[in-house]
C-alpha cells in the first residue's frame, strides 16, 4: 500500500487519453472521408497522394489546352469548307464563261461574282482565333501531357502559292481554270491535314482523361477512408472512453 502515488489512477488517465485521441482520430477520418487527416497518419502515402493530385491538376490543364486546340482546328475546317465551296463556284463560273454563245456582257456578269468570291477567300485568309492567326502557315504547339510535352499541329496556309494565284489572277479562261482546279485540290489537302489534327486531339484528350481516372483511383486507395473499418474502430474507442 502507498499513499502519495496513485499508480492505478495515473495508468488509467494515460489509457483514457490514448483512447480519447484514437476516438477523435477515428471521428476526424469519418467526418473527412480521408484516411490521412494529419501527416503522421501515413507520411509516405501523403507524399505519393500529393504528387498524384498535382499530376491530376496538370492533366486537367492539359485537357483544357487540348479543348482549345480542338476548337481552333474545327474553326479552321469550318472556314475551309466555305473556301472549298467558293472555289467550286469560281471554277463553275469560269467553265460557264467558256461558252461561245455568251456575250461579253454575260462574261462580265460572271466576272463580278468571280471577283467577289476571290475577295471572300482573301478575307478568310486573315481570320484569327482569339488573336491567333488561323491560316498563316505556322505550326501551333499543343500540350500533350502533364510534363509539359508538346507536338505541333499540321499547319494550314490559306495564302500559299497555289491559292494566292487564284486570288491574284484575273478572269482569264485559258490560264486560270487549271489553277482553280489545283486550288480546289490544295484546299482538300489542307482539310485532310486538319482532320488528322482533330483526330489526334480527340484521342489525346481521351488518353489524358483515362490517365486521370487511374491516378484518381490510386489516390483513393491511398487516402480514402474505409468506412466500415473506421466505424468499427470508432465504436471500440467510444466504448473504451
Amino acid at each position: 500500500m502507498v499513499i502519495n502515488t496513485n499508480i492505478g489512477a495515473g495508468r488509467t488517465a494515460r489509457l483514457l487519453a490514448e483512447s480519447t485521441q484514437k476516438l477523435n482520430g477515428a471521428l476526424q477520418r469519418l467526418a473527412s472521408g480521408s484516411r490521412i487527416v494529419e501527416p503522421q497518419d501515413d507520411a509516405a502515402g501523403l507524399a505519393v497522394a500529393t504528387k498524384f493530385n498535382a499530376a491530376i491538376s496538370r492533366n486537367n490543364a492539359v485537357q483544357n489546352n487540348i479543348t482549345s486546340a480542338l476548337s481552333y482546328s474545327q474553326t479552321q475546317d469550318g472556314f475551309l469548307q466555305k473556301v472549298s465551296k467558293a472555289l467550286d463556284r469560281m471554277s463553275e463560273l469560269m467553265t460557264l464563261s467558256q461558252d461561245a454563245t455568251k456575250s461579253t456582257n454575260d462574261k462580265s456578269n460572271y466576272n463580278v461574282e468571280f471577283t467577289d468570291l476571290k475577295n471572300y477567300i482573301s478575307d478568310i485568309g486573315t481570320k484569327e482565333f482569339n488573336g491567333v492567326s488561323l491560316f498563316d502557315g505556322t505550326a501551333m504547339a499543343v500540350t500533350k501531357d502533364s510534363d509539359g510535352g508538346t507536338w505541333n499541329l499540321n499547319a494550314s496556309d490559306l495564302n500559299d502559292t497555289d491559292i494566292v494565284s487564284v486570288i491574284a489572277s484575273g478572269f482569264v479562261v485559258t490560264s486560270t481554270l487549271g489553277t482553280l482546279t489545283t486550288a480546289v485540290e490544295n484546299v482538300a489537302t489542307h482539310r485532310a491535314k486538319l482532320g488528322a489534327n482533330i483526330q489526334r486531339l480527340q484521342l489525346t484528350n481521351e488518353q489524358v482523361g483515362i490517365l486521370n481516372e487511374n491516378l484518381a483511383a490510386s489516390v483513393s486507395r491511398i487516402s480514402d477512408v474505409d468506412v466500415a473499418t473506421e466505424s468499427t474502430r470508432f465504436a471500440k474507442y467510444n466504448i473504451l472512453v
